[in-house]
């Protein structure tokens, strides 16, 4: 067999790992794991008006856009190869209620943004939200008994109807994010029963109650009416074998996709869903990561460009299909 002996010493090996690194074109040969902006899904949020634009303070460079701006987004997104955006609703407080009636109201603001969005690029994939946190003025992602304790029957059948009014204004994913026990099912079936069996379902199937959450619930506009905390529906953040009870029961209900969420301090739950099921899976970036990155970039501490890439990247090897990251854009970029 072939030996190389090193200049220096003599030291001979037969294997030397560096002789796949010694050149871009040799490490570009030999890549494992891709990143492509097709990967990629683009949160965005959207408000009342038109020609509105909002800094959200906790995640730079993050806006809130009424409608039209958030066209020109998305179609900016679609020319570079981004394959769907999720979008998530700003209310206004005088819409929000106890019971989250606007949720399921066919003219509400999501409604109104899938319908535009799905009319002006047609070919860009929508994804929509399927929670009534952005909805109640409680701040919970569902309805409350007497004792302020989240009912899970009550909200399924306030979710069913949401999901079938954004699945009409044309949403081609509806992402149940609540964590209520057989709401997939239930979606499922309220959405083939109003004649809506090509719309896929999205389950954030492993969504555990994060610290990692503030600033998105600033953005919505939750943050500030939140009383207590989501720990009786989400997961407990210690537990990794109920995350695959929960991706496995989703699946059997008739979720196309599963997510994981938070994404990157769960890559190990990401792998474990990916190796057990071998299931479309997905992982959201959420908003606190995404802060923390931006914040240390726009301090000088880190090189936003590279540990973005990275970032996403470890999502992909760890066997995601498909990330939500509010670095799509960014990302797209960058690829391009």
């Amino acid at each position: 067999m072939a030996q190389e002996r090193s200049s220096s010493s003599n030291l001979f090996l037969n294997k030397r790992m560096r002789r796949l690194r010694h050149s871009q074109w040799m490490r570009d040969l030999v890549t494992e794991t891709r990143l492509n902006p097709a990967d990629l899904i683009w949160p965005l949020f959207v408000l009342e008006g038109e020609k509105q634009k909002e800094d959200v303070s906790s995640m730079p460079g993050v806006q809130r856009t009424s409608i039209d701006l958030l066209i020109e987004k998305v179609k900016e997104a679609r020319d570079l190869g981004i394959s769907a955006v999720a979008l998530f609703p700003v209310v206004d407080q005088s819409s929000k209620s106890e019971n989250a009636q606007e949720s399921y109201s066919p003219d509400n603001l999501m409604c109104r943004a899938i319908a535009a969005v799905k009319a002006a690029v047609p070919d860009m994939g929508i994804i929509a939200d399927v929670a009534l946190d952005p909805y109640t003025s409680h701040g919970h992602d569902g309805l409350l008994d007497s004792d302020g304790y989240v009912m899970n029957d009550e909200t399924v059948e306030v979710l069913m109807r949401q999901a079938v009014v954004q699945a009409s204004a044309g949403a081609d994913i509806i992402a149940p994010s609540d964590m209520m026990d057989g709401r997939v099912e239930a979606i499922r079936g309220a959405l083939d029963t109003n004649g809506n069996m090509n719309t896929a379902i999205m389950s954030y199937a492993a969504k555990y109650a994060s610290a990692f959450y503030g600033p998105f619930r600033d953005a919505v506009g939750s943050s500030s009416a939140l009383k207590g905390d989501k720990k009786t529906y989400q997961m407990n953040s210690a537990n990794k074998r109920e995350a695959l009870h929960e991706v496995a029961l989703d699946i059997e209900e008739g979720a196309d996709m599963v997510m994981v969420k938070p994404g990157l301090a769960y890559l190990d739950i990401v792998k474990a869903v990916k190796d057990e099921f071998q299931w479309p899976t997905f992982a959201y970036h959420v908003s606190g990561e995404y802060a923390m990155l931006k914040a240390a970039s726009d301090n000088g501490w880190l090189d936003y460009d590279a540990v973005m890439f990275e970032t996403l990247l470890g999502f992909k090897r760890a066997g995601c299909d498909g990330i939500l990251t509010y670095c799509a854009l960014d990302a797209a970029k960058l690829l391009k």
